[in-house]
Parts: C-alpha cells; sequence; structure tokens
C-alpha cells in the first residue's frame, strides 16, 4: 500500500470526527462524543506549549482560537458550520515531496514536510498515544494529530510510527461494540463503524499491520458489514426496543468505558460473518430473524460509500499479502461478498466482484470452488444474465469478467446448471462472433470461448459450420498476430489474445485427429464431430497455416527471451499439434528442433528464469495448469512428438547431432530421485517418463553403434539398474517397469560378454528382469490357455508388446553375453516358463508364443543345459511346448 493511501485514510478520520459533534458545555464548542471533558484537560495540559509555539504567526485558526482564550479547543475542532482538516499551503505537489520513504527530510524532520512546532506536537502526541490510559485518551491524542499534523505532510516512516502508536486494539473493540449491540457509547452503532472501520483502512496500508492476526480476526466483521448492510435508525431503535422488553436487563447497554482495553481479539471473529444461518446482522450488531433474502437492497439498507470504500481497502490489502487469499478464504470472504453483489450492496460491483475475482482465480481458484461451489455457482449464474441482457459494449467488457468466474476444468462438469450458464453464453457469443469486429474486440470474445470449450467441450458451441467460423477466426487472429517481421513486440493484450486462440486451435487438432479412429472408436456425436468432409479439410487446413505461423514466430525467439510465459504457451500449442501431426510441414519441423530442443534443454537444467512462469502456471487464465513450474514442463510437452521424430531417419539425425539422447536420461534421472521415495500407494503413473523411454527405445533400436560410444547411455545403464528393483514393488508404476526392463535389456542385447567378472550393478538388473518378466502369467492355471497374472491384468493392455519385446531382448543379451543364461536357471525363470508352457494348452495370443520360442531358442543354442532341460520337457509332448516347431529344432526333438 503506498503511503498516498495513508494520507487519503488518515484525513478520512477527521471526517469521521466532524460527523460526530456536539457541543461542550465548558468550552461551548464542539467536542467528540466518544471523548468525555476531562480528557480535553489532559490533552491541554500536555500540548498547550507545543501549541502555542506552532500558532505563532504559522495557522490562523489557531490565532482566532488563542483571542478566545483556549488555543486547544479551535486547533482540535473547527466552527460546526465548516469543519475542514488544517491543510498545508503548499500546492499538492510540492506536499507529497516528504512522503516518500524517508521522507527526504534532515533527522530532525521527522515528519516529513513538518514544521518543528508541528512535529514537538506529535512526537507529544505519539507519547499519548503509546501511554493512553483508556480509549478516550487514545481518540484525543489521534484527533489531534489529524488536525495539527496534515497527512499530506507525513512520511511514510512517520504513518507508521503513528500507526503502531495507535495500535489495533481499539478500532476493533469499536466494531465490536457496534456488532454486538450492548455497550452504550453515546453514539449511534453507524458511527462507530465509520470510525472502526477508517482506523482499520488506515492501519491496513502498512503491510505488517495488515498482516497482523488482531486485523486479521477483524475480517469476518468487515466482511458481514459489507453483505448485510446498515438499516435504517428507526428499525434500529425499533428492534432494541423489543429485545430489551424480551430479554430482559442482560440487553441493557453499556457505557464506552466499560469496554475491556485488554479485550480477546478472538471474539472478534465469533462475533461476525454468521450471515450462513437464519439470523442477519444489522449494522448495530443486533441479530434479528431473517424472513426473507431479498435480491436488492432497499435505499434506507444501502452501506455508507465512505465505510464500504474503507471495509473494501482493509480486504484488498490483505487480498495483496503472500497468504491473503487464503486468510480471506478461511474467514468466510466468498458468501459474504457474493452474497453482497447478489443484492446489489453499495460498491459491491465496482469493488467487491474485483475482490472476488482475485479470490477465484489463480492459486486459490480450486480450493475457492471447493468450499463454496453453490454460491459461486449462483453467482455465475447472475453474472452470466447480466451478461446477457447487457448491450454490445458492456458485454464486450464483461467477457474477461466472466472469465475470473468460470469454474476450475473438471468442477462441476456434469452439473446441469453449469451446462445451462455455457449454453446461455455461447448463444450470446455466437452473434458477436460473426459481426465485424476490430482485433481490440474480437480478443476477449476468443479467451471466453477457450474458456468454455476447455469446461464443456464442443458439445454446447452449436453448429458445425459456427465451429469452423470459431477455428477460423482463432487461427486468422494466430497468423495476423505472429507474422509480423522479427522485432516486433507483441503487446501483453495481444499475448493474452493468442493464448486463448492456442487453445481453441487445439481443442480442433484434438477433434480432428479423433475423426481419423475407426468407427468402433468413434468419438461422442458433438458438433465438430459431425463435420462434414469438406469441412474438416478446411479445418486442418487453416490450422495447418496458423501452425506455421507459431513455427515461423519461434524461429525468432533469442535464449534470453526463454523465461517469457508467452513463448511457453507458443511452444507448448505446437508440441500439442507435433503429437498428433509430423507428416505436415516435415522440413518446417526439421528446421526448427534446435529451437526445441535447445528450450526444452534450457529449462530442464535450469539456465532460464522461471519466476515468471511459475507465477503463469499458477494464474493462467486459460486451461489452468496444475503443480508448481519444476523445469521438466516444456520437454514433457515435447516427449509425444520426439517418439514420432525418432522413428524417422532424417529427425532422427539432427536429434542425434542435438545430443538428444542425453536430455532424455537427464529427464528420467530428474523425475526418479521425487518418485524413488513415494510409497507404492502414493506413487502415481507418469506418462512422460513412459514416453521417454519410447523415444529412447528407438534410438536403442536403430542407432546401436550410437548406443554402444555414448556415454549418456551407461549412464541410463546405472539408472535402470538401481530403479527397477524398487519400481517391480510399486504396482501402480508396472508399466514403467516394463518400459525401463525393456530398455535395459535391448542396450544389454548390444554388449559384448565381460572379461572379468560381472558388475554386481548388473547383475541386479537381470536378476530383477528375469523375476519382473516370469510374473507375467499365473502359473496356476489349470488346464487351458494360459491366463495374464492377477497382478498385471489391469495394465496389460499397455505392458503386453513391451512384455513381449524385452523376450526377444532377452535372447538377444543370451546370445550376447551367455553368462546370463547361467542366471536365467539360478533365478527360476526356465523352470517356471517351461513349467507353465507344459500345463496350459495355448498362449493368450500369437506374438507372445513367437516372443517366448526366440528367447527359449536362444537359451538351448547358448547353454548345453538348458537345452538338456528344454528338451526332456518337449519330449513329454506336452502343452504349449509342443507347438514351438523352431524350439523343436534347437533341442532336436522330433
Amino acid at each position: 500500500m503506498s503511503s498516498m493511501t495513508s494520507k487519503i485514510t488518515l484525513r478520512r478520520l477527521s471526517d469521521v470526527s466532524t460527523r460526530t459533534k456536539m457541543a461542550c458545555p465548558t468550552f461551548q464548542v464542539p467536542l467528540l462524543r466518544l471523548v468525555p471533558c476531562h480528557c480535553w484537560t489532559v490533552l491541554i495540559g500536555f500540548c498547550q506549549r507545543c501549541v502555542s509555539q506552532f500558532t505563532s504567526g504559522e495557522c490562523s485558526r489557531a490565532v482566532a482560537a488563542r483571542e478566545r482564550g483556549c488555543q486547544i479547543t479551535k486547533v482540535i475542532m473547527a466552527d460546526s458550520a465548516d469543519v475542514t482538516p488544517v491543510v498545508s499551503s503548499q500546492p499538492p505537489a510540492k506536499e507529497e515531496q516528504g512522503g516518500g520513504e524517508g521522507g527526504g527530510g534532515s533527522e530532525g524532520d521527522a515528519g516529513g514536510g513538518l514544521s518543528d512546532a508541528q512535529t514537538e506536537v506529535l512526537e507529544r502526541c505519539l507519547h499519548a498515544l503509546r501511554h493512553a490510559k483508556n480509549d478516550s485518551h487514545t481518540l484525543a491524542a489521534l484527533l489531534l494529530i489529524t488536525r495539527l499534523c496534515p497527512a499530506s505532510q507525513l512520511d511514510k516512516p512517520t504513518l507508521r510510527r503513528i500507526f503502531e502508536a495507535v495500535g489495533l486494539n481499539l478500532p476493533a473493540r469499536l466494531l465490536v461494540t457496534a456488532v454486538r449491540g450492548n455497550d452504550n457509547p453515546g453514539l449511534p452503532p453507524h458511527e462507530l463503524l465509520s470510525l472502526g472501520t477508517a482506523l482499520l483502512a488506515a492501519l491496513s496500508t502498512d503491510p505488517d499491520m495488515a498482516s497482523h492476526p488482531q486485523l486479521l480476526t477483524t475480517i469476518p466483521l468487515l466482511l458481514g458489514i459489507l453483505s448485510n448492510g446498515p438499516v435504517s435508525q428507526q428499525k434500529q431503535a425499533a428492534r432494541e426496543e423489543n429485545q430489551a422488553g424480551e430479554n430482559g436487563p442482560d440487553c441493557k447497554v453499556q457505557s464506552t468505558e466499560s469496554v475491556n482495553t485488554e479485550s480477546n481479539p478472538a471474539s472478534v471473529a465469533k462475533s461476525a460473518g454468521e450471515d450462513k444461518t437464519s439470523k442477519q446482522k444489522g449494522d448495530d450488531g443486533s441479530e434479528a430473524i431473517k424472513e426473507s433474502t431479498p435480491q436488492e437492497t432497499s435505499p434506507s439498507s444501502m452501506l455508507d460509500e465512505a465505510m464500504a470504500a474503507d471495509c473494501y481497502q482493509v480486504l484488498t490489502a490483505v487480498c495483496a499479502l503472500p497468504r491473503g487469499p487464503d486468510q480471506l478464504l478461511s474467514r468466510g470472504a466468498i458468501p459474504a461478498l457474493c452474497k453482497a453483489v447478489q443484492q446489489n450492496q453499495t460498491f459491491s460491483r465496482e469493488k467487491g466482484l474485483v475482490l472476488l475475482g482475485g479470490l477465484v482465480s489463480g492459486k486459490t481458484k480450486d480450493k475457492a470452488w471447493s468450499r463454496q461451489p453453490a454460491e459461486l455457482l449462483a453467482l455465475l449464474v447472475k453474472l452470466s444474465k447480466d451478461f446477457c441482457q447487457a448491450r454490445d459494449q458492456t458485454r464486450l467488457d464483461m467477457c474477461a469478467q466472466l472469465v475470473q468466474f468460470l469454474p476450475p476444468v473438471g468442477v462441476s462438469a456434469e452439473s446441469e446448471e453449469l451446462k445451462g450458464v455455457v449454453a446461455r453464453v455461447w448463444g450470446v457469443l455466437r452473434p458477436m462472433l460473426q459481426a465485424k469486429l476490430t482485433p481490440r474486440q474480437i480478443g476477449p470474445i476468443l479467451v471466453l470461448s477457450a474458456c468454455l470449450l476447455d469446461l464443456c467441450g464442443w458439445e454446447l458451441v452449436g453448429p458445425p459450420k459456427f465451429c469452423c467460423l470459431l477455428v477460423n477466426r482463432a487461427c486468422v487472429e494466430v497468423r495476423m498476430g505472429l507474422e509480423e517481421p522479427p522485432g516486433n513486440e507483441l503487446s501483453p493484450e495481444l499475448q493474452h489474445t493468442l493464448t486463448g486462440c492456442y487453445r481453441i486451435m487445439e481443442a480442433a487438432i484434438e477433434q480432428a485427429c479423433c475423426l481419423g479412429v475407426s468407427q468402433t472408436t468413434a468419438p461422442p456425436q458433438t458438433s465438430i464431430s459431425t463435420l462434414s468432409l469438406q469441412q474438416s479439410r478446411q479445418v486442418l487446413g487453416v490450422l495447418e497455416e496458423a501452425f506455421s505461423a507459431l513455427m515461423y514466430h519461434l524461429q525468432q525467439v533469442d535464449p534470453s527471451r526463454y523465461g517469457d510465459p508467452f513463448i511457453f504457451a507458443t511452444f507448448r500449442s505446437l508440441c500439442s499439434w507435433l503429437a498428433e501431426e509430423t507428416s505436415c510441414l516435415k522440413e518446417e519441423v526439421t528446421g526448427l528442433l534446435p529451437f526445441l530442443i535447445g528450450y526444452s534443454r534450457s529449462h530442464l537444467q535450469g539456465e532460464s528464469t522461471d519466476q515468471g512462469l511459475s507465477d503463469w502456471m499458477a494464474d493462467m487464465s486459460v486451461r489452468e495448469e496444475r503443480g508448481p513450474w519444476t523445469g521438466k514442463e516444456a520437454l514433457r510437452y515435447l516427449l509425444p512428438a520426439l517418439c514420432h521424430l525418432s522413428a524417422e531417419e532424417g529427425p532422427r539425425k539432427v536429434l542425434l547431432t542435438l545430443d538428444t539422447p542425453a536430455l532424455l536420461v537427464d529427464f528420467l534421472s530428474q523425475s526418479w530421485t521425487p518418485l524413488k521415495g513415494k510409497s507404492g500407494v502414493a506413487s502415481a503413473r507418469d506418462p512422460s517418463m513412459e514416453t521417454a523411454c519410447s523415444a529412447l527405445l528407438n534410438f536403442t533400436v536403430t542407432e546401436p553403434e550410437r548406443v554402444r560410444k555414448d556415454p549418456c547411455f551407461k549412464t541410463l545403464e546405472a539408472l535402470l539398474s538401481e530403479a527397477l528393483p524398487v519400481l517391480v514393488h510399486k504396482p501402480h508404476l508396472l508399466v514403467l517397469a516394463a518400459n525401463y526392463c525393456t530398455l535395459g535389456l535391448m542396450i544389454g542385447r548390444l554388449k559384448s560378454a565381460p572379461s572379468g567378472s560381472v558388475e554386481a550393478s548388473q547383475r541386479r538388473f537381470f536378476s530383477t528382469a528375469l523375476r519382473f518378466l516370469r510374473s507375467a502369467l499365473d502359473s496356476g492355471s489349470s488346464p487351458g490357455p494360459v491366463k495374464v497374472s492377477p497382478s498385471w491384468e489391469e495394465s496389460w493392455d499397455d505392458a503386453a508388446e513391451l512384455w513381449r519385446l524385452s523376450l526377444q531382448a532377452l535372447g538377444g543379451c543370451v546370445r550376447a553375453q551367455p553368462w546370463i543364461s547361467t542366471l536365467v536357471r539360478e533365478e527360476g525363470w526356465l523352470k517356471h516358463m517351461l513349467a507353465t508352457l507344459s500345463q496350459c494348452s495355448a498362449l493368450p495370443e500369437l506374438h507372445t508364443q513367437g516372443a517366448l520360442e526366440e528367447a527359449l531358442c536362444a537359451m538351448a543354442d547358448q547353454c548345453p543345459v538348458c537345452k538338456l532341460e528344454i528338451g526332456d520337457m518337449m519330449r513329454k509332448d506336452k502343452g504349449a511346448l509342443s507347438c514351438m516347431r523352431n524350439l523343436k529344432k534347437s533341442v532336436g526333438v522330433k
């Protein structure tokens, strides 16, 4: 908070004092009701000499007061007809010169722009504040400061000293007194609330004060004021009379001085924010039975603007703190602010919606929707109806507001009420998108469209023709925005628009790829899945042009911009297309590989500044990302494309020159470190690690010489030897274990037999791999086709091909390193497999039989003992073994 805000709010305290004055019988001048006359005697005693010095030619009001024989009273309070704070005669620009950090003054000029006399008065007032015996002394000293030391002349350190001297006890008790309505301060509750909120607003401008636990306890009270609003004086009096008659002497009011100065601040929270119950608090804190909840607030119950502004000032100051949004959420901010908006309370639209928008977007979005889904959905329904009824320009302004209040993806996705909201908004957006719009006008519409797509997909968008128009408009905006000469800076507004367009393009490419699937796995019938063949070709054509513009833009990116969130959004969108389509624009894609790999490596190895990306991941307006930024995100998005590209000779050669295998090994190492410490239940499947293994497998199969020479594959072997024994005990990671097993065996078949003793890590890996592969088939199967074991059954669709490939690689390992055949017998793999095959009549499928037969043939060829054991079992002519003709030839069985 700026010191300027502090000064404005401090002036506000003076305004409060002028509205709450009465005639003092002693001096016949206006004084505060809250400050008894004997307190002014105390003040006059300790500061009369200062005031005399101060009034020597510096203040015309004080001179006039001295002529009446009472300097202090005229300085404290002006004439009742026109009361204004004493302000500097300097112009505003000069007044603020002393308001910066340190005030720009000398050590003696402690108050910034104050004179020596003012400074002395200020010091005495601060002393009085720190040693005040009761609230009356505190108020008197504070009001004296507001008169003698104008806020415009106070610098930030001086304001902080005042705030610290005042403390939070006083404003908290003022609010409690007003809300509870069980004390008699001589002032109506509205004035107590006005003074209390003004003090809190001034205090909250200092971040340390705003984060103080005692100020935080007043949040429910402030929320109650904003949501319930004050009642008219007549209703308040009638309610107090009724309560006094019904409840007896317990409800009688007490004097202000009976309020305990050391009252527990925790009691503040208890006395407010109860609007969820059937009771409703008025401005006096009394509770009345609530018969109904009006949707609009009557004029008599509207909240005072100054008080509402003060309440929102405090809440906004708290929200700006690092943990501020969580503090507000835990104290009931969402239901209270939603109620204020529904009842159209003062500033609820101008300030309340802004504050709510900050709470329901960014880091606290999921938490807010999980805690108050009903209130937020009701607010969204109201905002969507307002959006539909608004005029054209207002609708454009409301697009960005609606984006903030949409729920996270996946929350209430099946809610019919939410679908009704989305359908209603699409109904308004369709004619808007079909109209002629400027780039500034179409941006918010496309961003809102992207968010609606995230929520409910294409189902509610509209007819196929409109879907084509939406994709086309997004692609046109992307081309216009990105096909600019190098060096042109994109404005933040344009970047925000293009990010929304990317999401529309991603959703379109997902659907376009679904259209190519066979009829047996047909996509659900949505508006875009019913496109005609010509419409599909048009969509794919404009998408190809737009993604070509993305590649052109990324070609111009300098490494110094790798930390730019917009570059990451562009990179991510391109990767979503490359994951599905690498045959189009093949030359352009291959030419862009140096950037794609360099960008991914820079983030993975922490070479770029990622703070902006971390904030973007937590606070993204379109398709909010989950979890904090780790540096691995860029490569995760690129991995599916690398799987395709590493299988093609041209792109693979480029990837090898960029040392891509080493990058993938580094990714696996970094991903394995946090995973290995988690328990089997807590560890979740990570598809990106499996995809990285697939890309490395492509290199291993197609580039054997590179595997033998590149040191990164030696590092990979060590990682696999460490990880596989751990993974086999994590059932949820069986597919990853199958990938690690296959990758290690495929590398092992390329190595020659060791000249000396076998390394312990090598022996450990192969022992684990044999036990892992053996566990796939159920050895206890009754006669008939062999069954997959229960531990593999759930993942068999994903792991079956890897299991078969592992068996083929095992045969290659036995031929390349004969010592493994001994390990095969020692680990019981051969005995187990022969027993299983002899008991069953057939294997799950023909490919499984071929893979097993290849492995058994290799063992028979390399190990005489294995050959003898296999031959003995086959001569019994039992089960599936009898169908393996090549194996019969290897062991000499007819």
